[in-house]
């Protein structure tokens, strides 16, 4: 459905539009489906050829301010089908980084769009700029079928969730593991095993998942980063993070494995 290519050549076609984590929805015809593609429409300066989907070109348009309209990038995630992921993910980490790099980050001076990539040339000093991508780790951490599951401040009430962080400077994925976990709720884990990784554009995330195996079930919270944790059976979980997010995909993997 999306072709990493990017269509630099166009001078028409189908439009998002952005705004910090907001994308704007398209104009329905009557019965029609929800869409944050705007209908095909020529291209201006202010675009940012991205890609194709389903062989259509695609450019992204960001702007200063999302209109009253304007529908968040989780709940877009929440109401679309899963098909969508690579394509919203891809406008709104774009996005991201236009918005946040359009000086040169060296010498200050106003930096220029290239072409045929994703790139960010300051012709002043020559510093190029990409966008951004940051590793995280996130994991699940089991003893045998119960789950260590936890809650940040800034969740909805009642929600837990899997243990995740960022990958620090010099640092391997595993190493980011074992060190995360024990920071935040003072568990040690073996085993780790290596599941699968997703694009988070909130805003520039590359989830890295994981499962680990607890050493022990003795738990002691952060206080800061985690307002509480606790171990759950499969057959009495709390409220878990969407369907579309890989937390939940490590949840609904590891209860498979029990049923």
């Amino acid at each position: 459905m999306l072709r990493r290519e990017i269509p630099h050549y166009a001078r028409e076609g189908r439009v998002i539009r952005v705004s910090r984590s907001h994308l704007a929805p398209a104009p329905l015809a009557e019965g029609g489906e929800l869409t944050p593609l705007q209908p095909t429409q020529p291209w201006d300066e202010r675009m940012q050829p991205l890609c194709y989907w389903h062989d259509e070109p695609v450019a992204l348009l960001v702007e200063s301010k999302p209109g009253e309209d304007w529908i968040d990038g989780r709940q877009w995630l929440g109401e679309l089908t899963a098909s969508w992921f690579s394509l919203l993910s891809t406008a709104l980490q774009v996005g991201a980084w236009l918005e946040n790099h359009r000086f040169c980050g060296r010498c200050g001076e106003k930096a220029t769009k290239l072409e045929a990539e994703f790139a960010m040339h300051c012709h002043a000093c020559g510093h190029r700029n990409y966008p951004r991508i940051s590793p995280c780790i996130i994991t699940l951490v089991t003893s045998g079928e119960a789950m260590l599951l936890a809650r940040s401040p800034r969740f909805p009430p009642g929600r837990y969730s899997t243990l995740a962080g960022f990958i620090e400077p010099g640092e391997s994925a595993e190493e980011a593991v074992h060190r995360e976990i024990y920071e935040e709720v003072g568990v040690h884990v073996e085993n780790l095993r290596y599941h699968q990784s997703q694009a988070w554009p909130f805003p520039h995330s590359l989830m890295f998942g994981f499962f680990a195996e607890a050493t022990t079930r003795r738990i002691h919270i952060d206080g800061v980063e985690i307002s509480d944790a606790a171990w759950f059976s499969p057959r009495q979980l709390p409220s878990l993070p969407p369907p579309y997010s890989i937390s939940r995909e490590l949840i609904e993997a590891h209860l498979a494995r029990w049923h």
